[in-house]
């Protein structure tokens, strides 16, 4: 038994030696069970121009794991985009790899989460200068606020993944089969922002929220998705202009507070006027069989990560 310590600790201190310094932060978590298959659900519809779809994914916390909605989030400056997080499993261990934003979306395990993000890069939209325009062939906005759309369908089926088990983890027994291309590899040693103040008090709203932990919603969270992130405040602070700049860079910048990651060269994101409105409810579609999961302990180490259909999330 000592002897399988001492050589997971070495397979971790060698894993952290070869990621990039820039993603570090926080603790890594690191679990012996694996996490339970991502569920069905539909996407609300983007609410405001500029905000990005952060998909949702299992987490773990003190009770196992627990659901995090999916949820549309404000780009923290122009040209962010998002690379979701991803469970990895090595060593006989699943490994949490978190999200981070940057200017190129990186390698996620190639995990099909749905809604853009297909299982290689995003294909849900893409900035046009100062405008993000959005590819409505899989994600879905309010047409009465947003106007910046396209449809592409071709790049989606090109970046496609099929995971028809809808399997939340790369590698290992069952897992997704899927190595970083060579533009995710660039990607990985691209500079990195942690996640914002907005998605922070997301997930500690979902991680305080019993009903969102598997042994009580065993595979069946009742919050699949939300229109805008839980936790906090619905909008953030600023005026949006999507065409002129500021002379002053700070002027009209949102509050955003992340995760300690050397930050990029960034362009300030205006931000909107926003109007408070009702948030769209997503509708679940149940699993036929639950997945059971046995009791686990995860066990913390210092963080880093090496970096579907239309309407449904996979």
């Amino acid at each position: 038994m000592k002897l399988f310590r001492s050589a997971r600790a070495l397979f971790l201190a060698l894993a952290l030696c070869v990621v990039p310094a820039s993603s570090f932060a926080g603790v890594l978590i690191s679990v012996n069970i694996a996490p339970p298959v991502m569920p069905v659900y539909e996407q609300p519809p983007c609410p405001e121009p500029g905000w990005m779809w952060t998909p949702g994914y299992w987490a773990y916390g003190p009770d196992g794991y627990y659901w995090v909605p999916g949820a549309w989030v404000p780009a923290p400056y122009v040209g962010a985009l998002w690379t979701p997080g991803y469970w990895g499993w090595a060593n006989s261990l699943y490994i949490w790899h978190p999200g981070y934003w940057g200017r190129h979306v990186g390698y996620y395990g190639g995990i099909n989460y749905g809604f853009g993000y297909m299982g290689v890069g995003f294909v849900g939209g893409m900035w046009r200068g100062n405008v993000f325009a959005y590819n409505t062939a899989v994600v879905r906005v309010n047409n009465a606020y947003i106007h910046n759309t396209y449809v592409d369908r071709t790049i989606v089926q090109r970046n496609t993944i099929v995971n028809d088990r809808r399997v939340a983890f790369n590698g290992g027994p069952n897992g997704i089969r899927h190595d970083a291309t060579a533009d995710e590899r660039i990607a990985m040693h691209d500079q990195h922002m942690g996640r914002t103040t907005f998605q922070t008090q997301h997930v500690q709203a979902a991680r305080n929220d019993h009903s969102a932990y598997f042994n009580s919603n065993h595979g069946q969270p009742h919050n699949l998705a939300v229109e805008r992130p839980m936790g906090g405040p619905s909008k953030p602070v600023g005026n949006f202009n999507p065409a002129p700049q500021h002379s002053n860079p700070n002027q009209g910048r949102p509050n955003y507070q992340a995760q300690p990651h050397p930050q990029p060269q960034m362009q300030p994101h205006p931000q909107p006027q926003y109007q408070q409105r009702p948030q769209s409810q997503p509708q679940s579609r149940p699993e036929s069989h639950p997945q059971s999961r046995p009791e686990s302990h995860p066990q913390e180490h210092p963080e880093s990560h090496p970096h579907g259909e239309h309407g449904r999330g996979r």
